[in-house]
C-alpha cells in the first residue's frame, strides 16, 4: 500500500472508529504517554472528547518509570511509549500486539534560555565547544534521548569534563530550568523543547551524530475500552493530526 493509500486508510479509519466509540457508552480513556507527546495531546484530545464522548485522562512522564507503573499493575487503556519499553510490554502480554504503530519521532537538540546567545552545534567539533564551555545541561535521565546523549559525549571524547555538569531530570522537566536561568542548556528531543515559554532552540546535533527518539502506541490486552484507544491511535495517525504532530517538534516516521 502506498503512502497516499496508507494516509486514507487511516483518515478512513480514524472516521470510523471514532463513530463507534460515540455510539458506545461514555469513558474514561486512561493514556500513558511520553512527556514528548503532550502539546499534540493537548491539542488533538479535545477533539477525540468531542467526537466521541469519552474522556482521555493523562499519566505523562518518561517511558521508562511509566513502564515500571504498568509493570506494578497500573490501569491503562493506551500507551504511547519509546518502542523497547512499548514492545516489552508487547511481551508481556500486556500491550495488544496487532495494535502496535509508530506514531512519531522526534530530533535531538540543544535548548537555551530566550535572548541567550545561541551556542553553535552544527559540527561536531562545534558541539564538542559548546558542551566543554557549558555551565550546566540537564538532559532526560532516564529517557531514551538521555541514555543517547552520555554515550555521545563518550565518542566526542568529552565524557570526563562534561559529565560533572549534567543535571539528569525527568523528560517533562528537562527544560524548564532553563527558561528560568537555573541551568544553561538543556540537549533533548524537540518535542520536549518546542512550546516551552522562555526557552529557544539554539541548534541541532549534527546530522552524522543525530538521534530521532520514536514514539509507539499500543492498547492494553485488558482494556475495556480498546475500540476507544484504536479510535484514538487513528486519529493520531490521520493526515488531519500531521499538523499538530509536526507543530509539537516531531514528525512522522518513514516507512
Amino acid at each position: 500500500m502506498g503512502i497516499g493509500a496508507m494516509a486514507a486508510a487511516a483518515s478512513i479509519g480514524a472516521a470510523v472508529l471514532m463513530g463507534q466509540a460515540s455510539a458506545a457508552k461514555a469513558a474514561e480513556i486512561a493514556v500513558f504517554a511520553t512527556a514528548s507527546l503532550r502539546q499534540a495531546l493537548e491539542k488533538l484530545g479535545p477533539q477525540f472528547e468531542r467526537a466521541s464522548g469519552h474522556k482521555l485522562t493523562y499519566q505523562l512522564g518518561t517511558s521508562a518509570p511509566l513502564k515500571r507503573q504498568i509493570d506494578a499493575g497500573a490501569a491503562f487503556d493506551l500507551a504511547i511509549l519509546v518502542p523497547a519499553s512499548l514492545d516489552a510490554l508487547i511481551k508481556d502480554g500486556k500491550v495488544l500486539a496487532e495494535t502496535r504503530v509508530d506514531v512519531a519521532r522526534s530530533a535531538i537538540g540543544v535548548a537555551v534560555k530566550a535572548g541567550a546567545a545561541k551556542p553553535e552545534t552544527a559540527t561536531a567539533e562545534a558541539l564538542r565547544r559548546t558542551l566543554l564551555t557549558a555551565k550546566s545541561i540537564s538532559y532526560s535521565g532516564e529517557g531514551a534521548s538521555g541514555k543517547y546523549f552520555t554515550g555521545l559525549l563518550e565518542q566526542l571524547g568529552v565524557a570526563a569534563e562534561v559529565t560533572p555538569k549534567l543535571r539528569p531530570l525527568p523528560s517533562g522537566e528537562a527544560v524548564a530550568p532553563v527558561a528560568k536561568g537555573e541551568i544553561e542548556m538543556a540537549v533533548i528531543t524537540l518535542a520536549n523543547i518546542v512550546g516551552v515559554p522562555g526557552v529557544e532552540i539554539a541548534g541541532l546535533l549534527p546530522r552524522e551524530m543525530q538521534h530521532y527518539t520514536v514514539y509507539t502506541a499500543g492498547v492494553a490486552a485488558n482494556s475495556q475500552n480498546a475500540e476507544a484507544a484504536r479510535a484514538l491511535i487513528a486519529l493520531l495517525m490521520s493526515p488531519e493530526a500531521t499538523s499538530a504532530i509536526e507543530a509539537a517538534g516531531m514528525e512522522r516516521v518513514g516507512p
